[in-house]
């Protein structure tokens, strides 16, 4: 026989309140990776597992403290940056009025040195190329004979030692990597370097910030001496080492330099001297060489390269992203352009196709003939690939990339550069002692709450007690669940804040309770059986648990919309523990409640919980009120 119309079946919800917990898990165990242990641990945050802290300090042409709203504008970005690495609860705050202060969870060094590049991307033509000497012109021993300008060759790491890998370029057209060039014994002629504060230095102070470009360039001739200085200032091309490597001795100074010193230097200059070496031009300060307007000098691998003005920016690149490459199955940094950017990309990779006017010297041609287009980066050359073809569509960078360096470089290139440079200071790494003992503190008091909520459950509705010990159960299983997955998939992170809102949630679930029970309560004594009391009972509270959630839930999103910082996890875990409560309420409360209803023990006062309320007769009728109108006879 059918069930009468409205009657429930309590095995279906219960069912798929089975297949939601077979889901969830399946996704814990077999969406992570490692022991059992280690799937089944939740992504805890800095306070509870320590971490790494960095504070950024900006510094200005005038030594002066940055605009407000650059500021502001600096520490958005580079928190947009933490998120698009997958860093998960990235805490990215101002400090004083220069200082941005970024604090992340677990072993995160490598994303916290890279998050506060100022990403000024660059495309700038190589007009010519020469080989680091400084090591053997400093120091040269009579057993010693330096040869010639060494062979450029192309290499696969950037200029430093930072984890970086330098790139080929490609796209339509298509580009391929950088070829090894052959360096001209007599480059072409370039103008007599006129120091002065003029330099390619964007940055006026150098890393104490103490120091004017007047003060640096007054510091460097000082080191260097006048009889050198003019040597060098005449230099029309880098000397030929071969036929005469004494010569250059007298540029021994320039070996002395520091970063800042040589920043302020002119390009020209930067170059010709043979004992000014790649560690010095890559330890000059950040944006040194960020003037689009100007010429430049780099370093890729131990090759100096004299690069031409920047003709195509990073404002002129619309998107980038990480993906696979399909034909080569290596990953690569998608480029694309704007409308104008594509025609200023196009106009470059014809410059340096045709080699117009014969600006590329013989050194920086490919063995195509052609010349090679640098992609710059802040102060670093991330590639500089031969242009095999004039590029007139979106554009790749190519080359030694995994997975995380190609999503690194195209969010750095998708959330713009900084408004502002920076200098990194000591990376701090933050103790998780405290937060242990917080933690440990957290659940203790999380395990006396529910206890005591289970304990009052049991003296006060007895059987019914069974049914929010294991309500509060599930819903602990489910929450578990729902943190771990959360925290792979979209970088959830569990704090201290977090923990208060699931304890805050237990309050909430009792609430829902003592609705559903009491107007059981009400239901039977208006002289219903328990049988049919359950479901009158279940109608009536229904609403009000609804409402009562849908309130803790509002509140809970609009706490994580307008808060900060760590407030958003108590927001986050208390919305979550909500919804999930909601889900046991109608998956197992109601259904369990509907099965216990039909058994011998719900009937007994002793035992069901209900107390006085099925002590009572149901054979009595209730009292009629008197009416004092009515007067006895």
């Amino acid at each position: 026989m059918a069930p009468p119309q409205g009657q429930m079946r309590p095995g279906r919800q219960l069912a798929v309140l089975a297949l939601l917990f077979v889901v969830l898990y399946l996704l814990v165990f077999l969406g992570g990776s490692g022991s059992i242990r280690d799937r089944l641990e939740p992504r805890l945050g800095l306070d509870l597992i320590g971490g790494s802290r960095v504070t950024y300090t900006a510094t200005t042409a005038n030594g002066q403290a940055p605009p407000g709203d650059q500021l502001e504008e600096a520490r958005r970005i580079i928190e947009s940056r933490a998120n698009a690495y997958g860093v998960s609860e990235a805490e990215v705050v101002t400090e004083g009025d220069r200082n941005i202060v970024v604090s992340l969870a677990g072993e995160s060094d490598d994303a916290l040195a890279n998050l506060g590049q100022a990403a000024e991307l660059r495309f700038r033509k190589v007009i010519k190329i020469t080989g680091d000497s400084s090591a053997a012109l400093v120091a040269p021993t009579p057993s010693t004979t330096p040869s010639g300008s060494p062979e450029p060759t192309p290499s696969a790491t950037g200029a430093d030692a930072s984890p970086t890998p330098s790139a080929s370029a490609g796209g339509q057209g298509g580009g391929a990597p950088a070829p090894s060039g052959s360096p001209s014994a007599t480059p072409s002629a370039a103008p007599t370097p006129t120091p002065s504060a003029s330099g390619t230095a964007s940055t006026e102070t150098d890393q104490s910030g103490t120091r004017t470009p007047e003060q640096l360039l007054a510091d460097a001739k000082r080191k260097v001496g006048d009889a050198a200085w003019a040597a060098a200032s005449a230099l029309q091309a880098p000397p030929d080492l071969s036929t005469d490597p004494a010569a250059v001795m007298q540029f021994e100074g320039f070996s002395k330099l520091d970063g800042p010193e040589v920043a302020v230097l002119d390009p020209n200059m930067q170059y010709n001297v043979p004992t000014i070496g790649c560690t010095q031009l890559n330890g000059r300060p950040p944006g040194s060489i960020q003037d689009a307007s100007k010429q430049a000098v780099s370093c890729e691998a131990s090759q100096k390269l004299f690069l031409d003005v920047a003709k195509v920016l990073g404002t002129d690149v619309s998107g980038a992203s990480g993906v696979l490459d399909q034909q080569g199955g290596e990953w690569v940094v998608s480029l694309d352009f704007t409308g104008d950017g594509q025609k200023k990309w196009t106009a470059l990779t014809r410059e340096a196709y045709e080699n117009t006017a014969g600006a590329c010297d013989a050194s920086a041609l490919g063995d195509q003939g052609k010349c090679r287009v640098a992609v710059v980066l802040d102060n670093e050359v991330i590639s500089s690939p031969e242009i095999q073809g004039v590029l007139t569509g979106d554009s790749q960078i190519t080359g030694s990339f995994n997975s995380k360096t190609a999503n690194e470089l195209a969010g750095k290139l998708r959330y713009g550069a900084l408004p502002l440079t920076f200098t990194q200071q000591e990376v701090q790494n933050v103790s998780a002692t405290l937060g242990t003992e917080h933690l440990k503190a957290g659940l203790l008091a999380a395990g006396i709450g529910m206890l005591l909520v289970v304990i009052y459950s049991f003296f006060y509705y007895r059987l019914l007690g069974t049914v929010i010990f294991l309500s509060l159960m599930l819903s602990g299983l489910l929450v578990f669940g729902a943190l771990i997955v959360l925290g792979r998939q979209i970088g959830y992170t569990l704090n201290l804040a977090g923990i208060a809102g699931f304890i805050v949630s237990l309050g909430v679930a009792a609430d829902s309770f003592v609705i559903y029970f009491e107007r059981l309560k009400d239901e039977i004594r208006e002289g219903r059986s328990p049988r049919s009391a359950v479901p009158r009972a279940w109608a009536r509270a229904r609403r009000t648990i609804i409402s009562a959630n849908a309130i803790t839930i509002m509140a809970a999103v609009v706490l994580y919309i307008v808060s900060v910082g760590t407030v958003k996890g108590f927001a986050f875990a208390l919305g979550l523990a909500t919804v999930l409560d909601l889900v046991v309420v109608f998956l197992f409360r109601h259904p369990i409640m509907t099965m216990f209803a039909r058994t011998r023990a719900f009937l007994s006062p002793r035992v069901s919980g209900l107390g006085r309320v099925l002590e009572k007769d149901p054979g009595d009728e209730p009292a009629k009120p008197r009416n004092p109108r009515v007067k006895e006879a």
